[in-house]
């Protein structure tokens, strides 16, 4: 390899890894500042950072030997929630032994396994070439999903929130995954039907009244141990469904067993928003879904994130699609939704207080309060516009290279060709 690829290569991997406890000081002056919190948005308004935490808010702030910023009255948010992904779980969807977000140990036995214990956090890479990519388009934060797949059972497994500043650990606690639905069927005998009775044989087998060792058991002493976890409002179980009749048993059975649920897609959500709502169920809606892609999401529409606000749910965002390598799309994907109704206050706090709050970060990340990490965002203009960009993004009040390998191999072929081919640096061999 050459010398100053390595160099180069080392750099950025450095950077990533970099520890963010020793977080800097830092004021940044004359901002447009979207707290995403109680105080709303605050303009021609300076934060103080001390120790990679929001020290004060306020206007004509100052601080001696710090690092200033004149954001010139340009938009400042918290760094943003990129939603569901496996980031750093899965770096080429088609090559299996990069993708470790989905436990199949059934597929040779063709027997359901039920693997609640199963938890994608331990595969995490802080190092994948997929969080720069994110990063620098804003994106501070995501939830680790853990995949229904074949082989498996409709319960995927844990994951937790992770931040993309190169740490390794999750900040947040664990999410059980579920998937239920037309698209979880054929993990319980091709039937929605079968679903039901099962999570119920689980809560049986938790609860003691089926013998571990019993024929149809389902699962492990660690199983049982993962999902007592979660009932009695003990954890938040993430359900992916769609059908507004699916979801009417989601709220049935999360309300007979005490289990705190959020849902994730919902795109006949709308349709039961008030019941939502008043059991204080939170949805992470993919915006742009508007077409029945199946016979679950025939009642799909553009408005179904201002409908569940309208009616008092609290809305986040998430992707239905390639969620891990675009990332940066869930802006666009709640920009729609504020361009077919949602407030636009609601549209930057689907991106960065509801999803805190809803996985137990909010003290840490989600608005920028004194207090709370300084992972903040500076935008060009408005944040929820595709044609905005992030000028520099803080993690604990640390600048980040805005770099990515996507950027890299930008600016190495947009260079003017010169002796040797552009695919090589300058001065390469």
């Amino acid at each position: 390899m050459n010398r100053r690829i390595r160099n180069t290569a080392m750099t950025l991997v450095l950077c990533a890894l970099a520890p963010t406890a020793f977080g800097q000081t830092l004021l940044i002056r004359n901002a447009t500042v979207h707290t995403a919190g109680a105080q709303g948005t605050l303009r021609e308004t300076d934060v103080l950072v001390r120790d990679g935490a929001i020290a004060a808010i306020g206007r004509g702030l100052s601080a001696s030997g710090v690092d200033v910023v004149d954001a010139q009255g340009k938009p400042l948010t918290p760094a943003m929630f990129g939603g569901i992904t496996a980031i750093g779980l899965e770096e080429v969807g088609l090559e299996d032994p990069t993708t470790d977000q989905s436990l199949a140990l059934g597929a040779q036995t063709k027997q359901m396994t039920v693997r609640p214990e199963f938890d994608v956090t331990v595969a995490y890479n802080p190092a994948s070439s997929l969080l720069p990519v994110a990063r620098i388009d804003g994106i501070g934060f995501t939830l680790l999903g853990a995949d229904a797949t074949a082989g498996g059972s409709m319960i995927g497994g844990q994951g937790a929130v992770v931040r993309l500043d190169g740490s390794a650990d999750p900040i947040g606690p664990k999410v059980l995954f579920v998937q239920l639905g037309g698209r979880g069927a054929n993990l319980t005998g091709n039937t929605r039907a079968g679903q039901w009775m099962l999570l119920d044989q689980m809560i049986d087998e938790v609860r003691g009244r089926m013998p571990q060792n019993a024929p149809m058991a389902l699962l492990t002493t660690a199983g049982r141990e993962t999902m007592a976890r979660y009932l009695g409002g003990g954890g938040r179980i993430m359900v992916e469904v769609h059908r507004a009749a699916d979801i009417r048993q989601v709220l049935r059975w999360s309300q007979r067993h005490g289990v705190r649920i959020a849902i994730s897609g919902g795109a006949e959500a709308w349709t039961l928003a008030p019941q939502l709502a008043a059991a204080k169920v939170p949805v992470f809606v993919d915006p742009l879904v508007n077409l029945p892609g199946d016979f679950d999401q025939i009642g799909a529409t553009l408005e179904n994130a201002a409908r569940l606000r309208a009616a008092g749910v609290q809305v986040g965002f998430t992707q239905s699609d390639r969620a891990s390598h675009n990332a940066r799309k869930v802006r666009q994907a709640a920009g729609n939704a504020v361009a077919n109704g949602l407030a636009w206050d609601d549209g930057l706090a689907g991106l960065t207080r509801v999803p805190a709050e809803v996985l137990g970060i909010a003290d840490k990340l989600g608005t920028i309060a004194v207090g709370k990490r300084a992972d903040l965002v500076l935008w060009s203009g408005d944040p929820l516009d595709v044609a905005s960009v992030a000028t520099q993004v803080w993690f604990d009040g640390r600048a980040i290279p805005m770099r990515s390998r996507q950027t890299d191999l930008r600016d190495r072929y947009l260079r003017a060709a010169g002796d040797l081919p552009r695919a090589y640096p300058a001065g390469g061999h």
